[in-house]
């Protein structure tokens, strides 16, 4: 007997509503949610599904971790901020398949139909292979796991606390950070003061000294995407605050508070291995596109590239399915100047999903839409209080004026005037008193690393119902930021 089918169609408040085109958004990260923004107050019927019914924020999940900030400061329900929205319905669930030839979506055992389709996922954490890593070395990529890493850095403060042994008390107040870039960086020189200020000012038996902050990168210098002299700049800043580099090196290996790093070229009369202790490590190094990627790939036979990220037209939609449009982190967009993919920022997320949204209002009203075109801002990142270094379209800045204009940049890009207020209001109060806001341990020990839930629970628990893996169509030119 066949399963029977379920079909949840969005009810309009006004009957208008009934004859306009559905447009299905997956997704409600900055991609996701800029779209459902420019369709709002169109004639179009928009159904907005996420497994989360909040935006994060992710620039700024390294200030959780390391207490600066709450998570309610870096989150807002996605319902708020599209509650005027009187075209836009907000469903929670996750997209576990989908019918290109019935334009229909699964999720919540249900099936919603669509005219269009914009898929924007975004992307998780890669360990290159060694998924055994992840509970041993948590990623940041979602607030749990944020939470994860504030919970075993105070964790093991407060056991140095009333530890003895002062090689014990060296180990627990040791943090190990893998992965050079924007992210890594941004929280190893927040742990490191964060841990360095607890020490002298929180904690009555904590020596200072013994706080130890190690960055693992494979390349010759951190935030290898900026100039060299921005690059430079980082690492004598992160030096000078007591944080240890350790370059050119790739992870070998991860125990419980234990990290191999191999050198492939080390130099005259060093070893070629070096192995790591640290009570806390974290892993920023590599980024894997959403699965739902792959069972996009399954379902119609579009391409993807070996990070699992979509291969899409000039105008974000797939191969013979010109109604399905891949935007954010979960595309790769290589229609650009130089033929190299855009970066998974949120700037190229924020455009794509716009430019979409008006391609397809284009459409509708017959009109044809100006190709998309990437305006590049710059990147940008903190590396300290009040220090940070900035490549705005080749005006470089370092310390407090960089600090300056990443502040204003991440205030406009955050979604929800509440959120600015508390981030500028908390920002000022640590500048003015040093102290962090959000010291909170909570919960139970890794109970905040298992919260993968449908198309990743399935496939790493080898679900025979899962989508099988799908051979990359298209190989990237991006290499991997470490292993």
């Amino acid at each position: 007997m066949a399963k029977e089918r379920f079909f949840l169609e969005l009810e309009p408040s006004e009957a208008v509503m009934k004859g306009w085109p559905h447009v299905v958004i997956v997704g409600g990260g900055f991609a996701g949610l800029k779209a459902a923004h420019r369709l709002a107050g169109q004639p179009v019927r928009v159904t907005l599904v996420d497994k989360r019914n909040f935006n994060l924020f992710q620039p700024l999940l390294y200030q959780v971790a390391s207490g600066l900030v709450s998570e309610a400061d870096v989150a807002t329900p996605l319902r708020l901020l599209l509650a005027r929205a009187a075209n836009v319905q907000v469903l929670l669930g996750e997209v576990v398949d989908l019918d290109a030839a019935a334009r229909e979506v699964v999720f919540n055992d249900r099936r919603l139909r669509y005219d269009s389709l914009i898929l924007a996922t975004g992307s998780g954490s890669s360990y290159f292979g060694h998924e055994e890593w992840r509970e041993l070395a948590p990623p940041m990529k979602i607030l749990e796991h944020a939470d994860e890493i504030r919970r075993r850095v105070l964790t093991a403060l407060e056991e140095a606390e009333q530890t003895p042994d002062p090689e014990r008390c060296r180990f627990l107040q040791s943090v190990v950070v893998v992965g050079g870039g924007p992210s890594g960086c941004e929280l190893a020189g927040s742990i490191n003061e964060l841990m360095r200020h607890a020490a002298r000012r929180d904690f009555r038996q904590l020596d200072p000294g013994l706080c130890r902050v190690v960055l693992v990168d494979p390349g010759d210098r951190v935030l290898r995407a900026m100039d060299p002299s921005l690059s430079q700049a980082a690492g004598d800043y992160l030096v000078s605050r007591g944080v240890e580099l350790v370059l050119g090196g790739r992870v070998q290996s991860i125990e419980a508070g234990r990290l191999t790093v191999a050198f492939k070229s080390p130099a005259p009369g060093t070893p070629g291995e070096r192995v790591l202790e640290a009570a806390t490590i974290c892993w920023s190094a590599g980024v894997r596109a959403s699965h739902l990627g792959k069972l996009l790939a399954e379902r119609t036979g579009c391409a993807v590239d070996r990070g699992g990220r979509v291969v899409v037209e000039p105008d974000f939609s797939i191969a013979g399915h010109p109604e399905i449009r891949v935007v954010g982190d979960l595309c790769s967009y290589s229609h650009t100047v130089d033929g190299k993919p855009l970066p998974g920022m949120a700037g190229p997320a924020v455009q794509m999903g716009g430019w979409v949204a008006l391609d397809l209002l284009a459409q509708l009203g017959g009109r044809r839409q100006a190709p998309f075109r990437w305006f590049d801002f710059g990147s940008m990142a903190v590396i300290g209080p009040l220090c940070a270094v900035a490549d705005l379209r080749g005006l470089r800045f370092t310390g407090p004026l960089g600090w300056l204009l990443w502040g204003l940049a991440h205030l406009a890009f955050m979604p929800a005037n509440e959120n600015r207020l508390t981030l500028l209001t908390k920002w000022l109060w640590m500048i003015a008193t040093q102290q962090r806001a959000s010291l909170l341990i909570t919960g139970r020990p890794d109970q905040h690393l298992g919260v993968e839930v449908g198309l990743e629970r399935a496939e790493r628990a080898g679900d025979p119902a899962a989508p099988p893996a799908v051979t990359p169509a298209a190989a990237s030119t991006e290499q991997p930021a470490a292993a």
